[in-house]
């Protein structure tokens, strides 16, 4: 049998590739470590991609209905000038978000915690007294209540006493703390000052990409990559969008109307549902959860009338306004989102919710067009 040239080749890349694979698994802890080092030496550019790619959306839209429009849209200057204002415009307005939390969220997220013990005292005595009122006839349960040997001068001594250990360990080691932060803000810094270079910059970065790309690698392999890239970004970008904006509506609808109704917390709260649901599926009953909890507190009968104000909430949001601000962004099944959010959570926490609703799209995606290929060239047809 006689073998041509390019088999030849082909065996030698796959011997290798089968003894590096060989050698790798039988060294996993110093692949890893090599890997970690790696992506150590490369992370302020890749929290700069981050950044990049947040920025990118609120930068395309400036720039696509503020400079894309109009009369004077195809002139020199406004051609000169579009990019960075709206790059500009991007960063104050995130930096207007994180300002917004700063001085909104974290003051009434303090007063709630100084608070919290006096409410705590103040919830148990209304529970206890709630309890004898409502089952005065049930002496098992009234015999209960008033059994309750709470001291919540005890729980917040321990409290501080927990506080205060903590406290000298941060002490203890506060070189490497300082050390931390000041590596964090260098590694946020430097990728700031990288997107900002990438945003400015995109259009000639993409064509040295693709000049790279096509240099090294087949055609046909270029082109499969940056229709994958083409279609992963297009879907990142409809998801964060959408849920951004999904996340605002349902975080104001829930501040105008506890306020309405004189429900404690509405800021705090309408905040904290805004944050929390940026996680699909689970995050708006997270914050549901924390804000029962708060609210429970200081009335136990506003505490279940804001359960019935959530689900209400959560029907109007889930059936009107999510199909209509994320739309078919996404393109997964509900049965794929709820897998994705679940294995996500597991395996990187928060950030794997956020991230494996996209990535999972996207591999649905490409199956979905392989599959659709697959059965046309085999002339089947299937109705859906």
């Amino acid at each position: 049998m006689e073998f041509k040239k390019e088999n030849m080749k082909n065996c030698m890349y796959l011997i290798l590739f089968t003894v590096l694979l060989y050698v790798g698994l039988q060294n996993l802890d110093v692949v890893l470590d090599f890997l970690m080092r790696i992506v150590g030496l490369f992370f302020p550019f890749l929290v700069g991609c981050g950044i990049a790619f947040v920025l990118n959306v609120p930068m395309q839209f400036i720039e696509r209905n503020v400079f894309g429009r109009g009369k004077w849209k195809n002139t020199k200057l406004v051609r000169k000038i579009a990019r960075p204002v709206s790059l500009v415009l991007a960063i104050l307005v995130a930096a207007f978000v994180i300002f917004i939390v700063g001085n909104v969220v974290v003051p009434e997220l303090g007063r709630t915690v100084m608070g919290l013990g006096r409410n705590i005292e103040r919830g148990i005595t209304n529970i206890t007294i709630w309890i004898d009122e409502n089952f005065k006839q049930d002496s098992a349960i009234a015999e209960w209540a008033n059994s309750l040997e709470i001291e919540p001068q005890k729980m917040l001594d321990s409290v501080m006493t927990g506080l205060q250990r903590g406290v000298n360990n941060i002490l203890s080691s506060t070189v490497t703390v300082t050390l931390g932060i000041v590596n964090t803000a260098m590694n946020f810094g430097i990728g700031f000052v990288f997107a900002c270079y990438v945003l400015l910059q995109k259009e000639k970065l993409m064509v040295q990409i693709k000049k790279a790309l096509y240099a090294l690698f087949p055609k046909k392999a270029v082109k499969y990559v940056l229709h994958v890239c083409s279609l992963a970004n297009d879907i990142f970008s409809g998801f964060v969008t959408g849920q951004c904006i999904e996340a605002v509506i349902l975080g104001t609808m829930f501040f105008v109307t506890m306020t309405i109704f004189r429900f404690p917390y509405a800021m705090l709260v309408g905040v904290l549902i805004a944050f929390t649901a940026l996680i699909p599926v689970f995050g708006a009953f997270i914050g549901c959860a924390v804000s029962f909890i708060l609210i429970f507190l200081i009335s136990p009968v506003q505490a279940l009338l804001f359960l019935i104000l959530f689900f209400v909430l959560q029907q109007i949001e889930g059936n009107l306004i999510y199909p209509h601000v994320v739309g078919g962004s996404v393109g997964l099944p509900s049965v794929w989102v709820l897998m994705a959010v679940t294995i996500g959570g597991s395996l990187m926490g928060v950030v794997g919710m956020l991230i494996f609703i996209p990535l999972v799209s996207v591999l649905y995606a490409l199956f979905r067009e392989w599959m659709y290929k697959r059965l046309k060239s085999r002339n089947i047809q299937i109705k859906d």
